[in-house]
């Protein structure tokens, strides 16, 4: 047990020398019931702490005497010391003092030198916001508009807050909202001077803008006429051309040259005041209002005379808002641009159509046409849509086309009116180039010998200008246009020319009384030139069109006109045969001329069917040179046909009661006369070697087969059905029975003189009696 509380013990100083928690101990020792125990092990642990306090007092006592000894000692030295401090001390206040009064001195310096700097750094800043301001103001006088706002913005920016002086501060703050305002006015005042000088500049802008396309059309055009005629030669010229369009391509802002700075200044100080929103509407409303302004047409000026100015401004007006929707970021945008160009295509469609429907010359609707189409040109560059322009034209076509064909009526009826009818004389290569071959009227590709005598009279040749003209005039509205291929319309409204004016003037020309048959025949040989120029019409169309020759050639489509003035020439023909014979009938008046009932046969004929024959000769002459051979055939064949229809009419007619075989064979004898005639023209004019199975001795047998029947030893053959047709078969039945009837012989006259030695009637004239009788049966 004495061991065991050694033990404890010595843990326990264990503990309390390491300056342990000795709660845990206390706490066992109370739960185990022996506080008593730990008592006495604490009250053990104090003795033998006192024992070694003891020994330790013991060891170093006679080091505490002496250091008790020496503490002493120092407390003498520490009064000393204490009355030399104070000694010190005195002498250091005596001199503090003055020292003192230089310290607040020097502190007083301090707080002056601080105040000067501060008020220095107040002044710094001022004198820096004064010079801005003084800075803005002389930019501001000088309408460096954009440099004085940034200028207050700067200060705004870095000064506002920060500037000392509060009056000063003030100031400025009342005084930037004055500057901003008096520069935004400066700008709108410089904007407004811009606008109205923009304006006036758009006529001039559109105007280069136009005749640079119409530069570039007449180089695409030259171009376009290069390859046609390439294409013509079988010649590839197509990469060539492509590279040459190429290379003429040139920048439009180059040419255009404009001013847009004091917009793009306006545009940006409003962005740098912050309300650019409130100028872009500004500038929209004004350019609308300008807009509206140039759509406008004075009623004071006719329009053709204004067309050039209204159309070049609207151009100017559009190539400035592309420029500006381009360049000006942000002040335009593309609806309001579209916006603008919707309310200029809508007056401008309005305007046109009204002015169009007003004109009454093609050739001032043609001018604003092309003007038009140049507009559309130079517009369309810039991205507009110009579709509505083009069809006011095309709804124009057909108003256009009536205009030009009214014009070249007038002047077709002017030409049929002048025309003397009398072939043309060419006396030098330039008459027969400008008259013959530029219309392709020449006969022969061999250059005649001079002076040179057409076939035709001055109306051909003129005819021929007005034609080329119509075409020029068609092509012209028609280029350019909706269609890139109007050769079928310039072809249409050709044939509507050629039928509806050129014919319907000669139709009229032909059914007057004023022309003879000279004209008549003039008139047809005319018409003959003109149906065989219509394929120069059409190759001059097709030409003016950029169509190879070589193209229309293979379409094998020609005009329709062709056809009408080969029926015209047949009405020409017509009229000339009436004339013809109503001359003839002059000349035949067998009733008046011709003894009927002569006791002796005319050995010399009828004189007036030699002056017949001879005006025949001299008209089949003249035919001869200027008609076609089918036409001459035509005219010889008709006159000679009216001569036999004549002749068997003089027989028929109820003046001529009675006639005798005297009478038939002078009859006879001018048949003869003009059968011989009609074989030898007929062969002279080379008809025979055209027309094999017929002549002109054909057209008189209907008169030669009467008098031959009259005429036979054996007249009753007639009524031979194998006879009749072939000795009589041209003869009417009731037209032989008329004449027969009529046909009654003195007793003494030749039938006399032809029958036996007895009374008895001769074997001729009881067969003609047979004949009758048979006729009046059948009848």
């Amino acid at each position: 047990m004495a061991e065991t509380g050694d033990g404890e013990d010595l843990v326990l100083v264990t503990m309390i020398g390491n300056g342990e928690d000795l709660g845990p101990i206390v706490r066992h020792a109370f739960e185990m019931g022996r506080p008593e125990a730990l008592l006495h092990q604490l009250k053990t642990v104090v003795k033998k702490k006192e024992v070694e306090i003891e020994e330790l007092c013991k060891t170093h006592y006679e080091e505490f005497i002496l250091a008790v000894d020496e503490l002493r000692g120092v407390l003498v030295d520490a009064e000393e010391l204490k009355g030399e401090l104070s000694s010190d001390n005195f002498k250091l206040q005596e001199v503090g003092c003055a020292l003192l009064i230089k310290l607040e001195e020097l502190l007083e310096s301090y707080s002056i030198k601080k105040n000067v700097t501060e008020a220095i750094k107040i002044s710094k800043i001022c004198v820096q916001v004064l010079n801005l301001c003084l800075k803005c103001n002389n930019h501001i006088s000088e309408g460096q508009f954009y440099p004085a706002l940034k200028t207050v913005e700067l200060i705004e920016k870095n000064y506002s807050n920060t500037i000392p002086i509060k009056a000063l501060r003030m100031a400025i703050e009342k005084r930037i909202p004055v500057i901003k305002l008096h520069i935004e006015k400066k700008v709108c005042s410089q904007f407004n001077e811009w606008l109205v000088h923009i304006r006036s500049s758009a006529k001039t802008i559109g105007q280069t803008a136009i005749g640079h396309a119409v530069s570039a059309r007449q180089r695409d055009e030259e171009m376009l006429e290069h390859q046609r005629k390439a294409e013509e030669q079988s010649i590839f010229y197509l990469g060539d051309l492509s590279c040459a369009l190429g290379l003429e391509e040139t920048d439009e802002d180059s040419i255009l040259k404009f001013d847009l700075t004091p917009l793009y200044r306006a545009y940006h100080i409003h962005a740098c005041l912050g309300i650019q929103e409130q100028f872009r509407e500004y500038y929209y409303n004004n350019r609308v209002l300008q807009l509206s302004s140039d759509l406008q047409i004075s009623s004071a000026q006719p329009f053709i005379e204004s067309y050039q100015t209204f159309l070049a401004q609207i151009a100017g007006y559009f190539i400035v808002e592309d420029r500006v929707l381009r360049t000006a970021v942000g002040l335009l945008s593309a609806n309001q641009v579209e916006t603008m160009w919707e309310i200029a295509m809508a007056k401008m469609t309005s305007v046109l159509e009204e002015q169009f429907s007003h004109m009454d010359s093609a050739t001032h609707l043609l001018l604003v046409k092309d003007h038009v189409t140049l507009l559309k040109s130079t517009l369309q560059q810039y991205g507009y849509e110009v579709g509505p322009l083009l069809e006011v034209l095309e709804r124009s076509l057909d108003k256009y086309h009536e205009l030009l064909l009214e014009e070249c009526r007038q002047q077709i009826v002017n030409v049929l009116a002048n025309d003397t009818y009398e072939r043309m004389v060419m006396k030098k290569d330039t008459d027969y180039e400008n008259n013959v071959l530029a219309f392709n009227l020449q006969t022969s590709d061999i250059m005649p010998a001079f002076p040179f005598i057409t076939q035709f009279s001055s109306m051909v040749p003129d005819t021929c200008r007005i034609v080329r003209s119509f075409i020029k005039g068609s092509v012209d509205y028609l280029s350019h246009g909706v269609h890139s291929n109007f050769y079928d319309a310039v072809k249409k409204y050709l044939d509507k020319f050629l039928i509806d004016v050129l014919n319907e003037a000669i139709l009229s020309t032909i059914s007057s009384s004023t022309i003879g048959d000279d004209q008549a025949m003039q008139i047809a040989a005319n018409i003959s030139v003109l149906e065989k120029a219509c394929d120069f019409f059409l190759r001059q169309a097709a030409q003016l069109c950029g169509i190879p020759g070589q193209s229309v050639e293979r379409r094998q489509a020609s005009l329709t006109a062709k056809v009408v003035l080969k029926s015209s020439m047949d009405k020409a023909y017509l009229a000339l045969l009436n004339l013809v014979n109503t001359k003839l009938d002059e000349f035949m008046k067998l009733i008046e001329s011709v003894n009927w009932t002569s006791e002796e046969i005319a050995e010399n004929g009828n004189e007036n069917m030699i002056e017949a024959i001879l005006y025949l000769d001299t008209l089949i002459s003249t035919a001869q040179q200027i008609l076609p051979m089918d036409a001459l055939y035509k005219f010889g064949s008709g006159a000679l046909d009216h001569i036999s229809n004549s002749i068997v009419a003089a027989f028929l007619s109820g003046s001529v009661k009675r006639f005798n075989a005297n009478a038939v064979m002078g009859i006879n004898k001018d048949l003869e006369r003009l059968e011989s005639f009609a074989d030898e023209r007929f062969y002279n004019t080379g008809l025979s070697n055209q027309y094999k199975e017929v002549s002109f001795r054909g057209c008189l047998i209907e008169a030669r087969q009467l008098i031959n029947l009259l005429l036979s030893n054996q007249p009753e053959n007639f009524m031979n059905p194998v006879i009749r047709e072939k000795n009589y078969n041209a003869l009417d039945y009731k037209k032989v029975a008329s004449i027969c009837e009529k046909f009654k012989d003195s007793p003494d006259g030749i039938f006399g003189t032809l029958s036996s030695r007895n009374t008895k009637q001769s074997s001729r004239k009881k067969s003609m009696d047979v004949l009758k009788k048979r006729l009046k049966d059948f009848n």
